[in-house]
């Protein structure tokens, strides 16, 4: 089915984000994945094409335009060209809805220029070691003291830890923390007492730096901090829905893609002297996975414009996050399995696919949680 919410500046878009990543991401890649981190001129470069700040107002350097629909389209063809390191997303989608939305006019003319000229590469800091999807467990705190907040505590599975410049710090701000205790402070690289740990091992997604931060009475000016005092629990839970329509567009697009290098596959593999495309159950596994991506590509893009038009809520947007990534986990293994030994071997495009989008069920909210979300709109 031919797709209606893209118009021809959308389609223009998106021959630049492909010219981008035929000429500063894909050349490189393979050694961002050895390295385990991405360059900072890919960062610079981003910032030179005007792929980031997409919705920060042009008096601050970026593209004023909020269209949800280019970042769409940014995703989708970050998926296709198997190129997560470069986390342009977690900076545009993720927290620059933080800076635009609750920085100062001080802070906006601080933070911004460098956010979307690609110097100032950004991080958001809530999960724990034992606090993930329950901001009611985190045990980070920030003191008062009159003219500072004095910062301690621990994060982990941070992305863009390593590299990030700026980074959101999620902390109690009062004894009992939770949805009426929580705060928002900006920690800038250099900070004394701010120490990064190690760039953490994963089985997928190797060139995004993933740490562990840690802050030992980290001095935080007062005017670091972002948006109310004790009002970071309404900050996040406002921005989620970017965060999950985020990852969702990525699932579906990933599964789509799967799909059609698969489908290519079948075609040209042989056994028992045809190729696999002519055995039924072949058929079988691509009809069934075509079907379940066409359906949710359907409810995917009515959720863009929806978000695009302000009127996306969090119900439906954590109705896309599960659907699509469950999806996506799903045609990840069966396209795998497809390939026979060939989809295990890392330089197929299927496994890395299989290892990179197996997160995509996790971060940003578990399967449980949207269920869990969804469930309680409906019961109560």
């Amino acid at each position: 089915m031919k797709r209606q919410i893209f118009t021809a500046e959308h389609d223009a878009f998106r021959e630049t984000v492909r010219t981008f990543l035929a000429k500063e991401v894909l050349p490189h890649y393979e050694q961002w994945e050895k390295d385990g981190i991405v360059s900072r001129d890919a960062w610079r470069a981003a910032g030179k094409q005007g792929l980031l700040g997409l919705a920060v107002p042009e008096e601050y350097g970026g593209g004023g335009n909020p269209d949800f629909r280019y970042s769409a389209v940014l995703a989708e063809e970050f998926t296709r060209a198997g190129a997560p390191g470069l986390a342009l997303g977690l900076h545009n989608d993720i927290i620059g809805p933080y800076l635009t939305d609750l920085s100062t006019e001080e802070q906006k003319r601080r933070w911004l220029p460098g956010f979307c000229d690609g110097s100032l590469i950004t991080a958001i800091a809530m999960t724990e070691p034992g606090a993930g999807s329950d901001l009611q467990g985190i045990k980070t705190h920030a003191e008062d003291k009159g003219d500072h907040w004095l910062l301690n505590g621990s994060k982990t599975f941070i992305s863009n830890g390593i590299l990030a410049d700026l980074v959101i710090v999620v902390a109690k701000t009062t004894p009992e923390g939770g949805a009426h205790g929580l705060s928002l402070l900006v920690v800038e690289r250099g900070a004394e007492g701010f120490e990064r740990g190690r760039n953490l091992d994963k089985i997928g997604q190797k060139s995004q730096d993933t740490a562990e931060l840690f802050f030992n009475d980290v001095r935080v000016p007062k005017e670091n901090l972002l948006g109310e005092p004790n009002g970071a629990f309404v900050h996040l839970m406002t921005n989620l829905a970017q965060e999950r329509m985020g990852i969702a567009v990525a699932g579906i697009a990933a599964a789509e893609y799967l799909l059609e290098i698969t489908t290519a596959y079948v075609k040209e593999r042989e056994a028992f002297g045809r190729p696999l495309s002519k055995l039924q159950h072949i058929r079988f596994e691509i009809a069934e996975m075509a079907t379940e991506c066409a359906v949710t590509r359907t409810f995917l893009d009515r959720c863009i414009v929806d978000h695009s038009n302000g009127e996306l809520d969090a119900v439906h947007a954590s109705m896309a996050k599960w659907w699509a990534t469950e999806l996506q986990k799903r045609v990840a293994d069966r396209c795998l399995q497809l390939h026979g030994g060939y989809g295990y071997m890392t330089e197929y495009r299927v496994a890395r696919a299989f290892t990179d989008g197996r997160i995509q069920t996790i971060y940003g909210g578990t399967t449980e949680i949207m269920k869990e979300i969804i469930g309680r709109s409906l019961l109560g």
